[in-house]
């Protein structure tokens, strides 16, 4: 079809026309409305990135002579952060002589990674970097859990939950009214709750 034949039925039908192959032979042209179209690219483009997960990579850092009690509370950490679906980095850290003795890192990071063996694997092997160490470990299946929702507080009825001693023990008897001066208070006096 020709081009201003073309161009004639779109504004006719008070659409666009739009080329939709260029490189094709000959090119190939729609008649359609482009900002409708536009608009529903960006939307499906939206919903794809909604639906992305981005890949995270935490650190946890350890010192070759950490205790037992500080790496099993730093393993924790490396744990919690693998259930989330997160990658995490680890890295030993060496000082000074502490560089002369690379192996205990390479055990220590051995030592995390068998530990952890059923939650993870080894993405990066402990490789030595300057004065690091690291080693990469991943999640073995992603595992993404909804939020924890918070407890519903109110009863059935949608009413709040009553106070526990009644609205006497919150409040004490009135200074000045007939019960606080039974009560034994003054008139300038008044109780406080719980005295």
């Amino acid at each position: 079809m020709p081009t201003a034949t073309a161009l004639a039925r779109a504004k006719e039908l008070d659409l666009d026309l739009v080329e939709v192959a260029p490189q094709a032979d000959p090119p190939v042209c729609r008649i359609m409305d482009f900002g409708k179209w536009k608009y529903e690219q960006d939307v499906r483009a939206k919903e794809s990135r909604k639906k992305q997960s981005q890949v995270i990579v935490k650190e946890m850092k350890f010192r070759p002579k950490i205790s037992d009690h500080d790496f099993s509370i730093k393993k924790g950490h490396v744990e919690r952060f693998l259930e989330e679906g997160d990658k995490v980095k680890v890295t030993i850290m060496f000082r000074g002589r502490e560089m002369a003795h690379t192996e205990l890192g390479a055990k220590l990071l051995d030592r995390l990674a068998k530990d952890l063996g059923e939650i993870s694997q080894v993405e990066a092997a402990p490789k030595q970097d300057g004065r690091n160490m690291t080693m990469v470990l991943s999640p073995v299946k992603r595992i993404v859990k909804p939020a924890p929702k918070e407890p519903h507080h109110r009863g059935s009825s949608g009413e709040r939950p009553a106070a526990s001693g009644g609205p006497s023990s919150v409040n004490g008897p009135v200074a000045g009214s007939a019960a606080g001066e039974a009560a034994g208070n003054g008139a300038g006096e008044v109780e406080k709750a719980g005295a």
